[in-house]
C-alpha cells in the first residue's frame, strides 16, 4: 500500500533513511572517478539499465510488484513519475559530468543550495510557511550566487542545475501517491528504452573505453545500478516520512563530504570568488539551521504543553 505524505513538521522515522542516503551520496564521487575514461552519457545509461533489475529483485522480496504495475496503469501517477524520471536523469548526467571534469566543488555548491530551494518549493507548492530567518537565509545564499556570476560563471550552471533539478524531483516524489521502491522502478522503466539505445550506440561504436571493453570497467558500470538505486530509494523513503524543510536540513551532510573530497582527495583549486560564495552559503545554512532547530524544539514542547 502506498504511503501517504507526511504532514509538514512530522518525521515518522525518516531521519535514519535521510542520513544513510546523503552519507552515501557524499562519497559517490570516489566511485565515479573510477569510470573517468567512460563517456558520461554511457555511464548514465548503464546506471539506469542496471538499477532496474536491482529494483525488481527488492520488489519481489517485498511483494510490491502489484503496486509497481498499478502505478504503470494509473496515468495521473505515471505522468508525474515520467517528469521525475526526466529530472533525475538530468541531475545524474550533470553530476557525472562535474566529477569527470574535476568540478566536484561546483557540484558541492549545488547541493548546498538545494535545501534552500527546497524551502522555497515547500512554501510555493506545499503551503509550508517561510519564516523571517529562512527568508534571510535565502537572501544570503542569493548574494553568494550573485558573486559567482561575477567570477565563476563557467561552473555556476552546474550548481544551479543540480540544485533545482533535485529539488523538483524531491517535490514530485513527496506528493505522488506511490511507494518509494515502486516509484523508483517506474522511473527507471520510463528511462530504460532511451538508455538501451544509448548503451547500444556506445557498444556499437566500440571506442574501447566503455561497457565490454574491460572486465573491471564492465563490473563497475554494472555496480553503478546498486550505487544509484540504494541511496535514491533511501531518499525517496525519507522524502515521504519527513517535512520537506527538515529533509533539506539533513542534506548538508552530502555536500560537506563532497567539498572535503574535492580539496583533500581530488586537489581542486578553490577560487577566491568560490570561497566567498561558500562562506555566504555556510552563513545562510547556519541561519537556516538555527531556525530549524528552534522550530523542532517548539514542536516538542507543544505536545507536552
Amino acid at each position: 500500500m502506498a504511503q501517504t505524505p507526511a504532514p509538514a513538521g512530522s518525521h515518522q522515522g525518516g531521519l535514519p533513511y535521510a542520513l544513510a542516503a546523503y552519507g552515501l551520496w557524499g562519497f559517490v564521487p570516489l566511485f565515479f572517478k573510477l569510470l573517468g575514461s567512460v563517456p558520461p552519457a554511457e555511464v548514465l545509461a548503464q546506471r539506469i539499465i542496471w538499477s532496474l533489475p536491482f529494483c525488481f529483485l527488492i520488489m519481489v522480496f517485498r511483494r510490491q510488484i502489484g503496486e509497481y504495475l498499478a502505478a504503470l496503469k494509473d496515468w495521473k501517477v505515471l505522468r508525474l513519475l515520467i517528469v521525475s524520471a526526466a529530472l533525475i536523469a538530468v541531475n545524474w548526467l550533470v553530476y557525472i559530468y562535474s566529477i569527470f571534469t574535476d568540478h566536484v566543488l561546483a557540484a558541492s555548491l549545488g547541493y548546498y543550495l538545494n535545501p534552500l530551494v527546497n524551502v522555497m518549493l515547500g512554501m510555493i507548492f506545499l503551503g509550508e510557511r517561510l519564516s523571517r530567518l529562512q527568508l534571510v537565509a535565502v537572501v544570503i545564499a542569493g548574494v553568494g550566487v550573485a558573486i559567482l556570476l561575477a567570477g565563476a560563471l563557467d561552473t555556476l550552471w552546474i550548481s544551479l542545475t543540480l540544485a533545482f533539478s533535485f529539488a523538483f524531483y524531491g517535490l514530485i516524489r513527496k506528493i505522488v501517491p506511490v511507494g518509494s521502491l515502486p516509484g523508483l522502478a517506474v522511473e527507471t522503466t520510463a528511462l530504460l528504452a532511451p538508455s538501451l539505445v544509448l548503451a547500444a550506440y556506445y557498444i556499437w561504436t566500440g571506442d574501447g573505453r566503455g561497457f565490454g571493453s574491460d572486465g573491471s570497467i564492465t563490473l563497475l558500470l554494472m555496480a553503478g545500478g546498486i550505487v544509484t538505486a540504494v541511496p535514491l530509494l533511501l531518499f525517496a523513503t525519507a522524502a515521504r516520512r519527513m517535512s520537506y524543510a527538515a529533509l533539506g536540513f539533513v542534506q548538508y551532510l552530502a555536500p560537506t563530504v563532497q567539498f572535503l573530497l574535492s580539496l583533500s582527495v581530488f586537489g581542486e583549486p578553490l577560487k577566491p570568488v568560490q570561497l566567498a560564495c561558500f562562506l555566504l552559503i555556510w552563513v545562510s545554512i547556519a541561519v537556516f539551521s538555527f531556525d530549524m532547530l528552534r522550530k523542532m524544539r517548539a514542536e516538542r514542547v507543544m505536545p507536552a504543553a
